[in-house]
């Protein structure tokens, strides 16, 4: 079965074509490479041993995104990644995001719907849920009005993917993600944010590193048990093996509507200084970090409520904190190395 995996050599992506391939899947690893490497796929060849057909492509260009579907006309489903993701960024230049974000994604269902039947992984965020008012975040929650033009973006790509199911043979799951930190374990792959890195696990082992001087921690005030924002941080390789068997579900008929909506998460909420303290203990390195204000945007605290996946999907994260940073440790050695 071929499988289109578009952002196939970014952060998540990657860890999900190593899956696919594990799972005997061929892949089509799509990727205009503007915020990732060429040598991931290397990387992937070195962890399952075959390597992933690649297409540098502009899924922007819509007459290019044309071209590709008319040459691969055997694709059995497309799990879509490609994204610009960047709070801040999204906010200091929108336009971009709504083009990157909005226009690649209707340029890929205008394909998917001339065909007979076609299967459709989305990446979606928590962030849809803003400050939610109940924790652990159920997917029943109200989505709430965006603050930022990013998490508008996947707010408007559940929307626009709900009413083209409505109305065509494509079937769809949306898995809205919490946190994704780590790499995978062969330390082959990994995340490698360009410039500084907006998540906090990059920015913990790059400090450790001595790349960064010191850690900000945004904000000390927040009603939580220290003062720091809570998060609930799902190991990578977890969440690329919950988009397998979310693709499954659809090749296998076995979804109950046509759209349907996971959280993927560990259902355990992490404060910012739990991470720090976690980090300290696995990698016996003392942080160099500072409270500053908080920062524009940032919620209080979210965490999922996982029985849907757990129960519906049949998927369960397994890692453990300290699993997932001792494996963004061993990461980020490597690459400084």
């Amino acid at each position: 079965m071929k499988i289109v995996v578009t952002g196939g050599l970014g952060f998540i992506g990657s860890h999900t074509v190593v899956e696919l391939q594990n799972q005997g899947f061929e892949v089509i690893a799509v990727d205009n490479l503007s915020n990732s490497s060429i040598e991931v796929v290397d990387g992937i060849e070195r962890i399952t041993g075959k390597k992933p057909i690649f297409e540098k492509l502009e899924l922007r260009d819509k007459s290019a995104v044309q071209d590709f579907f008319k040459q691969h006309q055997d694709i059995a489903g497309v799990i879509h990644f490609a994204a610009s993701k960047a709070v801040g960024e999204s906010v200091e230049n929108p336009l971009l995001y709504y083009e990157n974000n909005i226009n690649t994604l209707v340029y890929l269902l205008q394909e998917l719907q001339q065909k007979e039947t076609a299967n459709f992984i989305f990446s979606s965020s928590c962030t849809v849920y803003g400050q939610a008012e109940n924790m652990p975040i159920t997917e029943n929650a109200a989505v709430q009005t965006a603050m930022s033009p990013y998490g508008n973006t996947k707010q408007i790509g559940e929307e626009i993917i709900t009413d083209v199911a409505k109305v065509t043979n494509i079937n769809a799951i949306l898995l809205r993600y919490f946190n994704p930190i780590g790499a995978h374990p062969t330390a082959e792959i990994g995340e490698l944010p360009l410039g500084v890195p907006q998540n906090l696990v990059p920015f913990i082992t790059q400090t450790a590193m001595g790349l960064r001087e010191k850690l900000s921690v945004f904000g000390s005030d927040y009603p939580t048990q220290d003062g720091t924002a809570i998060r609930d941080y799902i190991h990578v390789v977890d969440l690329a093996k919950a988009h397998v068997v979310a693709l499954k579900r659809l090749l296998d008929k076995k979804n109950l509507d046509k759209v349907e909506t996971f959280n993927l998460g560990t259902g355990t909420g992490s404060s910012v200084l739990e991470v720090i303290s976690a980090f300290e203990k696995i990698s016996d390195n003392k942080l160099n970090y500072q409270i500053v204000g908080r920062r524009e945007g940032d919620i209080v605290e979210a965490y999922a409520n996982t029985d849907k996946a757990n129960e519906v999907l049949g998927w369960k994260a397994q890692s453990t904190l300290e699993e997932s940073l001792a494996s963004a440790w061993k990461w980020e050695q490597k690459i400084r190395g």
